[in-house]
């Protein structure tokens, strides 16, 4: 009996100490929430510039398997390594979730979806451009507008502010819900408890 694919759930962000608490490492948080839901630790996977945990979403034989992903190679290039680990461990698109930082949604909503653009999120041009296909899916994390005349570039490379941090912890664990809601029960189920209108 052949083995069904696993899920490869990439969390987007930029490797190194000074990048750790940006917004937009928000994929990274939620992925190393994951990763100590299921008792996994990462190590740098061979064939791709990343460090990778795979883990089982539950117990049993036919518990999904999930394969958890942070891109060592900065954002613009976070396309390279969910390329070289969904030929390797043979993913479809169907079952890719990218998770990210959403400057277009309010701080903390979350909004899944398949497919679609990129909003200029260059963690998400880099992969429909190395995947070659925009049809996988997405958690997207609310990070909000930056204030004033602040550039975006620079807001998403700051860390989230004392008030924010202060819900940050339990707004990454309810992403890290709904990216299980996906896998366990598909898209649609999930958006209609962990999508904010």
């Amino acid at each position: 009996m052949e083995q069904a694919a696993p899920w490869l759930i990439v969390g987007l962000g930029n490797p190194g100490p000074q990048y750790a608490a940006n917004r937009h490492n928000v994929g990274f948080f939620i992925a190393d929430l994951l990763a100590e839901r299921t008792g996994v630790k990462f190590g740098r996977h061979r064939k791709a510039v990343a460090d990778v945990a795979e883990a089982r979403l539950g117990f049993g034989v036919d518990a999904p398997r999930l394969v958890l992903v942070k891109p060592l190679t900065y954002m613009n290039l976070s396309g390279g390594p969910a390329a070289a680990l969904s030929q390797f461990y043979k993913v479809p698109p169907a079952q890719i979730i990218a998770v990210h930082d959403e400057l277009d949604i309010p701080y903390g909503q979350l909004r899944l979806k398949v497919g679609g653009g990129e909003g200029g999120h260059n963690g998400l041009r880099s992969m429909t451009k190395s995947l070659a296909t925009k049809e996988y899916l997405r958690v997207r994390f609310g990070v909000g507008r930056p204030p004033g005349r602040q550039d975006p570039a620079d807001f998403v490379l700051s860390d989230f502010s004392a008030v924010e941090r202060k819900e940050l912890e339990f707004l990454v664990d309810r992403a890290a819900d709904a990216v299980e809601a996906i896998v366990r029960s598909g898209l649609a189920a999930a958006q209609l408890t962990y999508h904010t209108a």
